[in-house]
């Protein structure tokens, strides 16, 4: 795959590109992989090999990589208007239209929006704000922050502090009154015995007994993902969030939906707390807001919050917080027709249509007896590689394993993600059923292959 002359692509890509995210080794050995375009759910490279991409790009090109609508909306508004700020009371008219819009989707009769670039920055912004009211309300020392284990906030250092990845420790966090909870991965953390309802009643009581720990006074925000994305597609056990609700409700602590992944259609309802049955008091949104097609990320706001935001504001004429590409006018036009390709296209119904097929292929690959679960919701899942399928034992480390699942799956023209030990797929909402084919017989090929190497 590799190619080392000193004027090709991939040279080019490593002398002057700092990777993030990204396997050396394979690099090393292999070389990036250098796109030049896509079609529907395909990419081709500088040499003209073409790829399924069973990640949507990073889980958000979800309307496929040509989509003539998003492009055109993106077009539209270059030529009317290219570009604006939302300080100073000062905005553009798609700003205005795209918040009405998001409030009129979401489970909220009334709120307000805040924008950033990213959901990185969402929720980060998110935390300001919790912030910013605790010492606004008189109390400056509700400032903890409490998350999950194996979650994935973002990037920045708030963020990256609020996810719950033991690399976050290379950069000397997590910051203080950051707080990781068990992750409610019920085939990984459920002990010998205990009934998945058991082990929803122990992560309930653990939240209880951190904030009897803790104290109530001093949480300023529970952020959790419907469904964990980066951290390996892990949905909630059942009942999970009713319990977590009940207990955060009891001790006024907010519960905000990190919806980055699962928002616009990734589970087959418009948000993840709607496929989970629970309304919290503000959403993180990012990725499919805009389908891929402009970076933007958004702060739902809630009715309580919002009054209690704008009350802080007013008290001190501002809310001091922003970036200069907030609420940027192309962004949010392209916001706009993404929603509704999403929602009015057809694409959130293929979906729920596709879903059933996805879920039989997850299960005939948990036939291997390599693969030691099977678990997802909608069109995101993952399938977690074990040395032991009865034991649950994890291959070494040293193996690879997953990096080594994926690399052969670029070769056969698929590309999907490693995540630990575990193998994610993401298909973008547009794929068809022969797609979804394509897809699962070059995994299948792919998995046959490593494990007869290393099992």
């Amino acid at each position: 795959m590799r190619d080392d002359a000193p004027n090709s692509w991939e040279a080019r890509a490593d002398a002057h590109s700092f990777y993030g995210f990204t396997d050396l080794p394979t690099i090393e050995d292999r070389g990036a992989v250098v796109l030049t375009h896509g079609e529907g759910p395909y990419v081709f490279d500088v040499h003209g090999r073409k790829y399924l991409d069973a990640n949507s790009g990073l889980w958000n090109m979800v309307a496929g990589f040509d989509h003539p609508g998003l492009a055109e909306a993106a077009k539209a508004q270059y030529d009317r208007f290219p570009g604006y700020h939302a300080f100073f009371g000062r905005m553009s008219d798609q700003t205005v239209m795209l918040s009405e819009k998001l409030i009129e989707v979401s489970p909220y009769d009334t709120g307000k929006v805040f924008y950033t670039n990213s959901g990185s920055e969402a929720n980060d912004t998110m935390v300001k704000m919790l912030w910013f009211l605790s010492g606004s309300e008189g109390q400056p020392q509700r400032r903890k922050i409490i998350t999950r284990k194996n979650a994935y906030h973002g990037v920045t250092a708030v963020s990256a502090s609020m996810t719950g990845k033991p690399y976050n420790s290379v950069f000397g966090l997590p910051l203080d009154g950051f707080i990781h909870l068990t992750c409610p991965h019920f085939w990984r953390e459920g002990l010998p015995g205990e009934t998945e309802e058991q082990f929803t009643a122990r992560m309930a009581q653990e939240l209880e007994d951190v904030i009897a720990t803790e104290g109530a006074d001093t949480i300023a925000g529970f952020f959790a993902e419907p469904v964990m994305g980066a951290g390996g597609v892990i949905p909630p056990s059942k009942g999970y969030f009713q319990a977590i609700h009940k207990v955060l409700k009891k001790h006024n602590i907010p519960l905000i939906s990190d919806e980055v992944i699962c928002g616009f259609g990734r589970t087959g309802a418009v948000w993840g707390c709607e496929t989970y049955d629970f309304i919290p008091d503000a959403i993180i949104s990012s990725k499919n807001l805009t389908a891929g097609y402009f970076p933007m990320g958004a702060v739902i706001l809630g009715p309580e919050l919002t009054a209690r935001l704008q009350a802080a504001s007013e008290a001190i004429e501002e809310f001091p917080h922003g970036f200069t590409a907030s609420g940027h006018p192309v962004g949010c036009a392209v916001a706009l027709k993404a929603i509704d390709v999403i929602l009015n296209e057809g694409l959130i119904d293929n979906v729920r249509a596709l879903t059933p097929k996805f879920e039989a292929g997850m299960a005939r690959l948990l036939e291997n007896p390599n693969i030691g679960e099977a678990r997802g919701k909608g069109l995101m899942g993952a399938l977690e590689a074990v040395a032991d399928k009865a034991t649950k034992t994890p291959f070494a480390g040293d193996l690879s394993v997953s990096e080594r699942i994926a690399n052969t799956c670029t070769d056969h023209g698929l590309i999907c993600r490693p995540l630990g030990q575990a193998v994610v797929l993401c298909p973008a909402f547009i794929m068809t059923e022969p797609q979804m084919d394509e897809m699962f017989e070059k995994l299948e090929l792919a998995l046959k292959k490593v494990f007869a190497e290393v099992a």
